[in-house]
């Protein structure tokens, strides 16, 4: 079987394919059992609302800086599925993806044909990869929440919640305190755990004490100062600092590769993990300094070189546009501004575009496929209802949206591609050849 027909596999295993969610660890935990895998190496989870992405991306980049083989898992994938399982920051190849497939439907079967789902049957394939290649260090990224999610049936060395905000609420909760409380579900009891929000829910931290976790917290455990003072070296640098061992730590750095003051947050809590893992994983300056600076993840605001400018970032929920409006302000001066514009029928879209009011000459809105997708025309009632301004055009898909404004768009304009990985995904299609 090609990957292709595995992927149709795994979609024909749920009624809703590869949007078919259903949260708990027994199915996941019969067929790794059958697959008799074993952790080899040091663990560590990244759950957390908005920025878990980025913090894999500075964990993979700096361990591979450091000499380590490490694999990492993260979801969803922009244009081919290898993207998700990638070992040394390199997607693997088919035929290891295939391999593993292979070996978990034997151990589905095996297990009394159990029903996995789409993400599910992913992330017990990534680990058969990770073993396969024998690699030193293992990063996985929560697909959903955390307590019930896949990737809670292994055994975290580390656990790391980059912050709680609103999104996914049909399945996590109607609040903060309750999406709160199903992250803090990747902590382990005795084991370091960390949490980069600087207003962490009560209950995140009530469930980390209950379990005995070393919980270390932004701010007080860790933490970062942006550069004071008018010289050039100031406004190139920031500083880190982590209590460790009884002393206190303090590095100046360079700033991270990834665009926005929110990249602090996920670098300051990326190297507090490493720290913490310095007996089992050892890594230097030497590694570190490289590491954040050279960590790219496209659709992460994500600059296309050339004019007009393109910014691709699949932010989707009101937290991650707001970041993503305050990283428009500081890119100067632009005549109009086109945003194409496509999101999922489970988010709060009225909510998530409100920090883009007034800031938008030109939706072009696409509907996004599938059971969880919404209409253009359904997007630009809301953004009607919302008094957004701009004016709309409706597109029958995110690809379709991106041609029209790249016709569009004179050289001092800029385009913004966000509101979803697949919207992102059908700009880069039609963006291919420029890329």
């Amino acid at each position: 079987m090609t990957l292709n027909h595995w992927l149709a596999h795994l979609e024909a295993l749920h009624p809703k394919g590869q949007a078919g969610i259903e949260l708990g660890l027994d199915r996941v935990r019969l067929v790794k059992e059958a697959l008799n895998q074993t952790q080899h190496c040091p663990v560590i989870i990244v759950g957390g609302t908005n920025g878990k992405g980025s913090t894999c991306a500075y964990l993979e980049c700096i361990i591979d800086r450091a000499g380590y083989k490490v694999g990492c898992y993260t979801s969803p994938h922009l244009v081919a599925y290898n993207e998700r399982v990638r070992v040394n920051g390199l997607s693997v190849s088919d035929e290891d993806l295939c391999a593993a497939f292979a070996r978990v439907e034997a151990a589905r079967q095996q297990a009394g044909n159990i029903a996995l789902t789409y993400f599910e049957f992913g992330t017990l394939a990534a680990w058969e990869v990770f073993s396969a290649a024998g690699v030193e260090a293992a990063i996985l990224e929560v697909g959903l929440g955390g307590r019930l999610d896949a990737v809670n049936v292994y055994e975290p060395d580390i656990s790391i919640v980059t912050g709680v905000a609103l999104d996914h609420t049909d399945w996590l909760g109607p609040d903060r305190e309750s999406i709160g409380y199903e992250k803090a579900g990747i902590f382990r009891t005795g084991k370091p755990a960390f949490c980069a929000d600087p207003n962490p829910p009560k209950s995140l931290l009530d469930y980390a004490a209950a379990i005995g976790a070393d919980l270390r917290l932004i701010g007080h455990d860790f933490g970062f100062e942006r550069a004071q003072g008018e010289g050039n070296e100031n406004r190139l640098q920031w500083r880190w600092w982590c209590r460790s061992g009884g002393a206190l730590i303090k590095r100046s750095l360079a700033y991270p590769g990834l665009r926005g003051a929110i990249q602090l947050y996920n670098a300051t809590v990326t190297l507090a993990a490493l720290d913490a893992l310095t007996d089992q994983l050892p890594v230097t300056m030497q590694a570190i300094r490289p590491g954040l600076i050279e960590t790219e993840l496209p659709g992460r605001f994500q600059v296309v070189p050339g004019k007009p400018a393109i910014v691709l970032d699949v932010g989707h929920n009101p937290q991650a546009v707001k970041v993503l409006a305050d990283n428009l302000a500081t890119m100067g001066f632009f005549d109009r501004t086109y945003a194409v514009l496509g999101m999922l029928n489970d988010k709060d879209i009225s909510s998530a575009l409100l920090p883009l009011k007034g800031k938008i000459d030109y939706w072009h809105v696409a509907t996004l496929g599938g059971i969880r997708g919404t209409s253009a025309e359904k997007i630009a009632e809301i953004i009607t209802h919302a008094e957004l301004g701009g004016e709309i055009v409706c597109h029958a898909s995110p690809k379709d949206a991106m041609q029209a404004a790249k016709g569009l768009a004179a050289e001092s304009d800029r385009i913004l591609a966000f509101g979803s990985f697949y919207t992102v995904s059908g700009a880069l299609e039609a963006l291919r050849k420029k890329l």
